[in-house]
């Protein structure tokens, strides 16, 4: 796990566009990219989706998926898969984390519920935490949406994932979201990765599909408050 050491605290920084996209021009589905920063906006990670054209113009949210992610020297050091599922209770979402890639450190599991739920697992499969969103993640409220993290052990409340309001232009007109971890400081490096996965997931599950306000999916920038080991 020696490329998941480079993360300590972040703070929110502001991505810029000033480019039209292809997806707003032709309505393809263009793969996701996303970047990793800490609290001084330094670039950690870079990960991009890797996925076939037709499963993202056929399935779109629900699509499988590789989540490749590499330091700034280009090294791969982690990655994410996600298979093909449907939202039915026999076909409930999962993404796996690998660190290094090939090496399963833990996944992400959906709870079949009417608000989002979800289960963070260890490689053999014992959970450690679960989260829990709010039933509306439209941000009606022009406020950031919550998904809160609890130890599966006490079920106090650890962390949370949240996706930052952006602003109405941001929001309306584009799809460059900004996304925030917070952990614990002396949790384990690979539950931290873990998490980083689940954020992905939920941004495919709930702030993908947005094809009603024109919204295109080119880049969104996390920031992951704690301190990664």
């Amino acid at each position: 796990m020696e490329g998941t050491k480079l993360l300590p605290k972040t703070r929110v920084h502001e991505d810029r566009l000033t480019w039209i996209p292809l997806q707003m021009l032709t309505g393809i589905e263009t793969a996701n990219q996303y970047i990793v920063q800490n609290a001084m906006g330094q670039t950690i990670y870079s990960a991009a989706e890797d996925s076939g054209f037709c499963m993202r113009n056929l399935c779109g949210y629900l699509r499988s998926f590789e989540m490749l992610i590499v330091d700034n020297y280009g090294t791969q050091v982690m990655e994410m898969h996600r298979p093909l599922k449907c939202q039915f209770p026999c076909g409930l979402q999962r993404l796996d984390v690998m660190a290094p890639p090939g090496t399963l450190i833990g996944f992400v599991e959906q709870k079949w519920h009417i608000a989002p739920r979800y289960r963070i697992k260890n490689s053999i499969g014992d959970e450690i935490f679960f989260l829990k969103g709010p039933l509306c993640t439209c941000n009606l409220c022009c406020g950031d949406v919550e998904f809160n993290v609890f130890s599966s052990r006490d079920k106090s409340q650890v962390g949370r994932i949240a996706k930052k309001w952006g602003g109405l232009g941001r929001e309306l007109f584009t799809d460059a979201d900004i996304f925030g971890i917070e952990f614990p400081l002396d949790l384990d490096v690979n539950m931290k990765a873990v998490l980083l996965g689940a954020c992905f997931l939920i941004d495919f599950m709930y702030f993908e599909d947005n094809a009603d306000r024109n919204r295109t999916r080119d880049t969104a920038i996390y920031e992951c408050r704690g301190e990664w080991d």
